[in-house]
């Protein structure tokens, strides 16, 4: 369950038991292996659960020819409305040599569950 808020169903989590990440426990696929969840209600009988992309960032980085390599850390934060910091994690680690690039994707997914209209 999502700290600070009352208990129900909306924003309620679950252990994938897969890859063992965080996710909502509406969820049909898990976000982080995508593997089909077998048990729960939204797969027995699907509640109605409409969803939509509210946020889609992409951008890319790219090493020149020359210089030593680089590292990179891919660092991930969430802010509440007063802008106090929820949750910061780091999402993934790397290097470049010369000449490589990245790209880098960001989604929020938002479900609204009941068929609420965005």
């Amino acid at each position: 369950m999502i700290p600070g808020r009352p208990a129900g169903t909306v924003g309620r989590t679950r252990t994938c038991p897969h890859c063992k990440a965080t996710i909502l426990e509406s969820a049909a696929v898990c976000p982080q292996c995508r593997h089909h969840l077998k048990f729960g209600v939204a797969t027995v009988a699907p509640a109605k659960v409409e969803g939509f992309s509210a946020l889609r960032v992409e951008g890319s980085i790219e090493h020149p020819k020359q210089g030593g390599d680089w590292e990179y850390s891919v660092v991930l934060t969430i802010r509440n409305e007063r802008g106090e910091e929820v949750s910061r994690q780091v999402v993934g680690v790397g290097a470049l040599r010369p000449a490589e690039s990245r790209t880098f994707s960001l989604s929020v997914d938002v479900l609204t569950p009941g068929g609420r209209p965005r």
